[in-house]
């Protein structure tokens, strides 16, 4: 995550504004920011709520149990076993050689079959731009872990199931030099990058919108409704720890739409085209509800999933959150 440390705080009045904006918005900050969102915001979330799982596991054949955290910052953890262990970048506070090197022991001696690594924008030793000079010549003992940088790599599991990976550190810039694998946010860098027969996609940074704090980057969300990952994991912003639904259909085209649209509360009170994306977003949440509820069934469709794997809390450096885990 970008920005300094700080130490755990106490939970914020909704009525107070928030400090930093790494953390989640109180209701007062999404209020004044803009009440048409921040009630679509909470709506569109039951509908997800309402509407189950995006799809459902394998039925012929064994599922793939995988685990996900991101962000540990130097920490170890308890990690439930599982067959794919993914870690999606800040592995530590510095980048150097040791903190890394430390973080990759404690990674391998996990009981998992297969571990996946990607890097963070903290991991300053894997971009050379950002690489401190005492750490340059050095090298890194990966063991049998699989580290991922714009690659993508295909594992097989029991009977007879493969999954397609691809990972990603690159982050729009939140920081200086010593921040790692930064790109300005008005670039496209994601288009046509991503293997179109990858399952589970691992981005550092989240895509725009979801997850996010509304930090994420656009270009990545464009690119993923062309791919269409059946599991993202991602990290980056602490606040945004948890899991979301992607159903990749016309009510979240305009949610997405809403959330991109000036904000204010003026512009909220003026007819315009927000109003138009709020009511449907409405429209689609009741019909896939209905459609997901009486047709298809709670775990059925084509969607995705979302997961933030942060483990630590809001814009510290201490464990808060919990060990994300997804079957597919």
């Amino acid at each position: 995550m970008a920005g300094g440390f700080a130490p755990r705080r106490k939970s914020q009045w909704p009525w107070s504004r928030r400090a930093n904006i790494f953390d989640p918005p109180t209701a007062l900050d999404s209020i004044l920011e803009s009440p048409l969102r921040a009630l679509i915001h909470f709506v569109y979330a039951i509908f997800l709520y309402l509407r189950g799982a995006p799809f459902k596991p394998h039925r012929t054949k064994p599922p793939i149990k995988i685990v996900c955290i991101s962000d540990t910052h130097t920490n170890t953890l308890p990690v439930p076993n599982g067959d794919v262990l993914i870690h999606a970048g800040d592995l530590t506070n510095m980048g150097t050689v040791a903190e890394i090197q430390a973080q990759l022991d404690w990674i391998a001696s996990l009981p998992h079959r297969e571990k996946i690594v990607i890097a963070g924008n903290h991991d300053s030793y894997f971009d050379p731009k950002s690489r401190r000079a005492e750490d340059k010549g050095k090298r890194l003992d990966f063991k049998t872990i699989h580290y991922l940088e714009n690659k993508a790599i295909t594992l097989k599991f029991k009977g007879g199931r493969k999954l397609n990976f691809y990972g990603s550190p690159d982050i729009p810039q939140c920081g200086g030099s010593d921040f790692a694998f930064q790109y300005q946010r008005d670039v496209t860098l994601w288009r046509n990058r991503i293997p179109q027969d990858t399952d589970v996609l691992i981005t550092h940074t989240p895509p725009r919108y979801h997850l996010d704090l509304n930090l994420g980057c656009a270009s990545l969300l464009e690119e993923i409704w062309h791919v269409r990952p059946r599991l993202h994991v991602v990290g980056h912003i602490h606040s945004g720890h948890g899991r979301e639904a992607l159903f990749w259909d016309e009510g979240q085209h305009a949610y997405e739409r809403l959330m991109g649209r000036k904000k204010g509360v003026l512009l909220d009170i003026i007819p315009s085209f927000a109003w138009l994306d709020a009511a449907k977003v409405l429209w689609y949440g009741v019909k896939g509800i209905l459609w997901q509820r009486l047709m298809v069934g709670p775990a059925g469709g084509n969607g995705g999933l979302l997961i933030n794997a942060a483990v630590v809390y809001q814009s510290t450096t201490d464990v808060g959150n919990p060990v994300e885990v997804a079957e597919l």
